[in-house]
């Protein structure tokens, strides 16, 4: 349900939020040396491209719904694991685990929540692992201000596929589509997908960079306390 003190200028009840580079850092590297650093492991520049590279790579095939994430989980780490002699569950597990020691905000991501807080309804839909999810939120003190958390791990579809949304929409009341506001900093998941189910969009777009030909966010901003602007 909305807010009751929702702002009566505002033509949103609700506010969704990507979750990795939209409201939190999420620099896999210095959580893969923090890990090797735990485990004692050497820790190897040449190995990690290697697997940034994999990474990306089953992670497209994800959002496109070519694996799932038990897949990713197995054969991110498989080389590592065979080279050191240990278990892809151990790595996934150690992994996120620095992922969420190290996690922080956004510049303005706190102070946006906070304003936000108690006068919008506010959402994540994010494609990612239920467990740093979770733990994020409480590492970096996010969680009061969440209102629903939806985890394409949790629900078997990823950004942009409509399931996940529809979902979403579900957990929220099934309200108008109109008085939703989709925010992310990709455009080919957060913003097409948003825009797909119906929902207004908003690029965080701190880099500034052009406006791909393909989408036409509602909303485009380089700073995200600017939104507060777009909501009120």
């Amino acid at each position: 349900m909305p807010k009751d003190n929702k702002s009566d200028t505002s033509k949103y009840d609700w506010i969704l939020f990507d979750a990795d580079e939209t409201l939190f850092h999420f620099n896999s590297k210095l959580a893969i040396e923090h890990m090797f650093k735990r485990l004692s492991l050497p820790y190897c520049e040449n190995e990690y491209n290697e697997y940034s590279k994999l990474n990306e790579l089953l992670w497209i095939k994800y959002q496109n719904h070519e694996i799932k994430i038990p897949d990713i989980k197995e054969q991110r780490f498989a080389k590592w694991a065979n080279k050191f002699n240990l278990s892809t569950v151990q790595l996934n597990r150690d992994f996120i685990n620095s992922m969420a020691e190290i996690s922080d905000v956004l510049p303005g991501a706190h102070e946006l929540l906070d304003s936000l807080h108690g006068k919008f309804n506010i959402g994540i839909i994010t494609n990612g692992m239920i467990d740093l999810q979770e733990a994020r939120l409480l590492k970096t003190n996010c969680k009061k201000y969440i209102d629903l958390l939806v985890i394409s791990e949790k629900v078997g579809y990823a950004k942009p596929h409509e399931g996940i949304f529809e979902f979403a929409h579900d957990k929220m009341g099934h309200p108008d589509k109109n008085s939703v506001l989709m925010i992310g900093d990709n455009p080919d998941s957060d913003i097409i997908g948003g825009q797909r189910f119906g929902f207004d969009t908003c690029w965080y777009n701190p880099n500034n960079k052009p406006t791909p030909e393909y989408i036409k966010p509602t909303f485009t901003v380089s700073h995200l306390i600017d939104i507060l602007k777009l909501v009120r």
